[in-house]
């Protein structure tokens, strides 16, 4: 299988339209060169643990947070998996906890993952959400000892509207 350019893709999601579009095109990869894809989401507990500690959010309901946002992780990833694109590619589901960029770089090096696709932005298209995202992905490029593909924003797909001028 030396002939076979990538075998293993792994692609972070957040579930914002950017990171679907990063799977969308792991998908596309991966039915070219018959390569596994590893479906990974990373609960920010480093961010949950900040919020507890400035009082945003109880402490004491700590696990019971994290038991909810795996339960909607799990969700998520069952929406992306019954896709139509995912026919005939071999995906395979994680979820971890932890800072997104190390747990992102940590499954790259420990599964031999030859290419991460991931989104270069995440969750909301603005403000913070939109300055955390991108920092994650440039750790990444910088941190997963693989290629590393960001994906912009997908193009919204439809009808063209051409100026009529006068």
């Amino acid at each position: 299988m030396a002939d076979r350019l990538f075998t293993k893709i792994l692609v972070p999601v957040d579930f914002s339209p950017c990171s679907e579009e990063a799977f969308r095109i792991a998908l596309a990869f991966a039915k070219s060169y018959q390569a596994e894809v590893l479906l990974l989401h990373v609960v920010d507990t480093k961010s949950l643990d900040a919020l507890n500690r400035l009082g945003l959010a109880p402490a004491s309901e700590a696990a019971k947070q994290k038991k909810q946002l795996h339960h909607v992780a799990r969700l998520n990833a069952r929406q992306l998996l019954a896709w139509d694109d995912t026919k005939g590619v071999a995906v395979r589901r994680l979820l971890a906890d932890g800072a997104p960029f190390e747990e992102i770089a940590r499954t790259a090096r420990v599964e031999g993952v030859d290419l991460v696709v991931m989104g270069s932005y995440g969750g909301a298209l603005g403000g913070v959400d939109k300055i955390f995202f991108v920092s994650t992905a440039e750790k990444v490029v910088r941190t997963a000892g693989c290629p590393v593909l960001t994906v912009p924003m997908p193009i919204k797909r439809g009808k063209v509207r051409v100026a009529k001028s006068s």
